[in-house]
């Protein structure tokens, strides 16, 4: 499959499904080509740098708080907070890569996830070491969708009148 601006090209007057792209990746996943090992190694390496400098940034209003004195019980409950957000938003992540999420669940979640952060990049980092993330669940789809769209266009060959009949 030949492939211009991230987009497959595909035989004037085909119908058949397309791929949907993946963020950062494009479409290079499907017969991983055009560059797609050398994006996997990039985004795992950008997301792990992104993760780093995350947990630095933390480090720095953590010693804020140390400076403001707000007590330990304050900040005690803060890195509680960071520890379980990134928990979640690693799981929430994670799974996210092999199930469609719930729309409406993702909206529930925009402020845990937010403060999560670290949690998502961590899991966008394990993802990359082994597939584009998501990679697995696009393919699912896209080879469903392939197969359908086969059977729905296959046509007969023959008289089936003159089908020989198993005994």
């Amino acid at each position: 499959m030949s492939e211009k601006n991230g987009t497959p090209a595909t035989p004037a007057g085909s119908t058949g499904p397309r791929p949907e792209p993946l963020h950062f990746f494009g479409t290079t996943w499907v017969d991983h080509d055009h560059g797609y090992t050398a994006r996997r190694i990039a985004v795992s390496v950008g997301s792990l740098a992104c993760a780093a400098v995350s947990c630095l940034v933390l480090r720095f209003a953590f010693q804020g708080l140390q400076i403001a004195a707000i007590g330990d019980f304050v900040t005690v409950l803060v890195v509680v907070m960071f520890a379980v957000c990134s928990a979640l938003a690693f799981r929430h992540t994670w799974e996210g890569f092999s199930k469609r999420p719930d729309p409406h669940r993702q909206a529930s979640l925009r402020g845990l996830l937010a403060i999560g952060f670290v949690g998502s990049l961590l899991a966008y980092f394990l993802r990359s070491l082994s597939e584009a993330p998501g990679e697995k669940l696009h393919r699912e789809e896209y080879e469903k969708a392939r197969k359908d769209h086969e059977n729905r266009t296959t046509r007969r060959t023959g008289n089936p009148s003159k089908k020989r009949r198993r005994p």
